[in-house]
């Protein structure tokens, strides 16, 4: 038996007893065999009750101080469970991210893993002990500063480890059985995935899904690492994210021609209105963002209006950089040289993801006949190879995902899929 890395996200170590849970499933896999190397997040919502507190005591914390204060979940979690270990009869031994060897870069709050160095993470597990490590943080190559990596960060940490561990598997371990073909708080009926390509996988998680975050999927796929998402809350087998499909018994698992339907409510919309229609002004425009390190999404640019020479040119990105990004812009009005902005947060994200796509014609037609059929109005459209997005009013965004969800035959015929715990995170 190899070694093996497992997650547990805060759903699954929200309380005493849901972390009493969590140690005696760590201490079957060591009985089984596995060397164990667990990644733990912060307790339910305390990540959220910290920047909460934050902001009352500042309300512009300063971004190592801050990450200072909310690594102290995850501490908390892996101490707490190295003791539940113990009382099992199994010796346990936590680390913080920058004892784990976790190497980021020093962007606080949103840093990126640049290198990991898990000896002492490797003597434990060859002493027979098994490594509990804190998620979601680590420490900086150049100042050795603790940082953060952001929502979902704990996934990269225990996918990273892996990779850098040679483990056979990463078990991301959360509160649905697996990945589903759509949100089951959204749609009841929706479908659990036995196997999804990693490509497939990565659009779906930057398309919204948020079972796996995209640097989590992308880390994994970098380095050939099989990724097992599971609920800590039953003992179902889960999904399997890999480069190649999986067996099931005497047969291999196919690839669906659509895995699913992905949404995302947390972007806004920009526009920049009255922008001159001449080369450089979108480069303008988006190096201004790009200088604000603000993240975009979808950009479409109208036609320009030949009486005037203008244009409009729209773009989404996280509702969380939206004042950042129009701060940005009218200080460079006049070197851009547009008239005005628009911003607009009450939109909604809709994707259709699948390989399949390239070889079917007519999933475009259905999938915009399903959201007219639900009288959903459309107001930017991006796709790739494996992926169709829409934008629409954030209102309609439920009732198009099921609409879109039946009309491509995802709908399960059987039992409405579990959600066992409150976030899926």
């Amino acid at each position: 038996m190899g070694l093996v890395v497992q997650k547990y996200g805060g759903s699954s170590v929200a309380d005493a007893e849901g972390i009493k849970r969590v140690a005696k499933r760590i201490v079957e896999a060591k009985k089984n065999g596995h060397q164990v190397v667990v990644v733990v997040s912060a307790m339910g919502d305390t990540t959220d009750e910290l920047i909460d507190l934050a902001e009352q005591v500042s309300p512009m914390p300063a971004g190592r101080e801050f990450d200072m204060l909310l690594t102290a979940g995850e501490r908390i979690s892996m101490a707490l469970l190295a003791m539940a270990i113990k009382n099992l009869g199994h010796e346990a031994q936590s680390f913080t991210g920058s004892q784990a060897g976790v190497i980021t870069d020093s962007v606080h709050n949103k840093a990126r893993i640049i290198d990991v160095t898990p000896g002492r993470i490797q003597d434990s597990v060859d002493q027979g002990n098994i490594a509990i490590v804190a998620g979601f943080q680590g420490v900086s190559q150049d100042k050795k500063d603790i940082t953060t990596l952001g929502r979902g960060g704990s996934d990269t940490t225990a996918v990273a480890l892996a990779a850098a561990l040679n483990a056979e598997v990463c078990e991301i371990y959360t509160d649905v059985d697996g990945v589903f073909t759509a949100d089951p708080r959204v749609v009841k009926k929706a479908k659990k995935i036995d196997w999804i390509s990693f490509e497939d996988m990565l659009e779906l998680a930057s398309s919204g899904s948020k079972v796996l975050l995209h640097r989590c999927v992308e880390y994994a796929r970098r380095y050939n690492i099989p990724i097992h998402v599971r609920s800590s809350f039953s003992g179902l087998q889960g999904t399997w994210v890999s480069s190649e499909p999986i067996e099931q018994g005497d047969k291999k698992v196919e690839q669906a021609i659509i895995s699913g339907v992905a949404h995302d409510t947390s972007e806004a919309k920009v526009t920049v209105v009255g922008v001159p229609d001449k080369p450089g002004e979108a480069a303008a425009i988006f190096r201004t963002i790009a200088d604000a390190e603000i993240n975009i999404d979808m950009v479409v640019q109208n036609v320009s209006a030949a009486s005037t020479g203008l244009t409009d040119i729209s773009f989404t990105l996280p509702k969380t950089e939206g004042r950042k990004a129009i701060d940005a812009l009218e200080r460079n009005k006049s070197g851009i040289g547009f008239d005005s902005l628009r911003y607009d947060d009450q939109i909604g994200k809709i994707s259709l993801v699948g390989a399949g796509m390239k070889t079917n014609p007519g999933v475009t037609a259905a999938f915009f006949e399903a959201l007219s059929g639900a009288s959903v109005n459309i107001e930017l459209i991006s796709t790739s190879e494996i992926r169709i997005s829409v934008v629409t009013r954030a209102d309609d965004v439920p009732e198009a995902v099921r609409a879109v969800h039946t009309a491509f035959g995802l709908d399960s015929d059987s039992d409405e899929a579990v959600v066992y715990g409150g976030t899926g995170r």
